[in-house]
């Protein structure tokens, strides 16, 4: 979603983008956890990624970006406002977001956001949801900006602001069971073992074309929205009689 974690190598172009992708070979299928009521921000964000996909593709699926290249994010653009740059290029932190390089790239972020997103949504409700969602879609973009502010490749995806839902979920929902497709199988762990290993993975691992530290910034932001709102009794407070958790049998 927001940043490239290095300079490219020499055989790379400058108009390679690097993108802020999940890890595919470690997806989540679903939580245990279920609302009475439909996620229908989680839905929108879910069916407006695919469709600005598909748009920028001219509806084909496998096809290069060919329409809103323009509105990648370059860390150096952002950087250069600070020093008197083009103040538009300050658009593109948010216009990066629901950008993606591959099928791959958006059906991996989407998984990540249709297993977290509905309860977060249903702790926060829609709109504040939303404005959060942003919000740590702009802090995950800052976060590698800051560490690699002369990086010139375009970068985009969604997983910085996915990243805050998945931050918030670690302490509002750490017993929730999740299933996980790893490879070759699926198993059944608790979040917050999940959740903590993919935050140190973004630390302690970082990956080449990777926006690791975008990552990382997201999941602080989601953590701190979580803090700074009262903690987790204060923001699941009254909610338990519409919100609870199957039993894994029925997983």
């Amino acid at each position: 979603m927001v940043c490239e974690a290095f300079s490219p190598r020499p055989s790379q172009s400058f108009g390679d983008p690097v993108t802020s992708r999940l890890p595919i070979g470690m997806l989540p299928l679903r939580n245990n956890q279920r609302a009475h009521r439909m996620p229908l921000l989680t839905y929108t964000i879910i069916a407006l990624n695919i469709f600005i996909y598909l748009w920028d593709r001219n509806w084909h699926p496998f096809a290069p970006s060919i329409i809103f290249g323009s509105l990648q994010m370059r860390p150096v653009d952002i950087a250069h406002v600070f020093s008197g740059g083009d103040r538009m290029a300050l658009v593109t932190l948010i216009t990066s977001m629901f950008l993606h390089g591959s099928i791959a790239h958006l059906i991996g972020n989407l998984l990540y956001l249709l297993t977290f997103g509905e309860a977060i949504e249903y702790a926060l409700g829609s709109w504040r949801m939303l404005i959060y969602y942003l919000f740590w879609g702009l802090i995950a973009a800052g976060t590698q900006v800051f560490v690699n502010p002369n990086a010139t490749n375009p970068v985009l995806g969604a997983s910085g602001a996915i990243g805050g839902v998945l931050g918030a979920y670690f302490l509002l929902y750490p017993a929730s069971r999740i299933e996980l497709f790893l490879y070759v199988t699926t198993l059944v762990i608790d979040a917050w073992i999940l959740l903590g290993l993919w935050f140190l993975y973004q630390i302690l691992v970082p990956v080449e074309g990777v926006a690791n530290w975008a990552h990382a910034g997201g999941f602080v932001a989601g953590m701190a929205t979580v803090l700074i709102m009262g903690g987790r009794n204060k923001v699941l407070e009254g909610k338990d009689d519409d919100f609870g958790e199957e039993d894994d049998d029925d997983q």
